[in-house]
């Protein structure tokens, strides 16, 4: 029976994550239709919604929350240090590297 019960709960964990991938697509056409029709409402919605998402796939896949933060800190500043446009033109890089370093 036990057996049967780890088979159960693999399965479920795979859909799970299964599941979220489609999140992420759903929630970046979300995003993007806002974009498009220049709705600010529907834009930080979808945004939100693909961030959040994006953590709790991280999750489901064995990533901390703390770990997945490290690593776009870690990323932001490696982009900082590679003279990133984005860095470069309106200072977007260390923003959110400071942003991320004071939660």
């Amino acid at each position: 029976m036990l057996n049967r019960e780890k088979d159960v709960d693999l399965a479920r964990r795979a859909k799970v994550i299964e599941w979220l991938k489609t999140e992420l697509v759903d929630h970046a056409a979300h995003l993007l239709k806002g974009i498009w029709e220049g709705s600010q409402v529907k834009i930080v919605d979808g945004l939100a919604s693909l961030i959040s998402s994006g953590y709790i796939l991280g999750k489901r896949l064995g990533i901390s929350y703390r770990n997945l933060d490290e690593a776009i800190v870690e990323k932001m500043k490696k982009h900082r240090q590679e003279g990133h446009q984005l860095e470069d033109w309106y200072g977007d890089i260390s923003s959110l590297e400071e942003h991320l370093r004071k939660r």
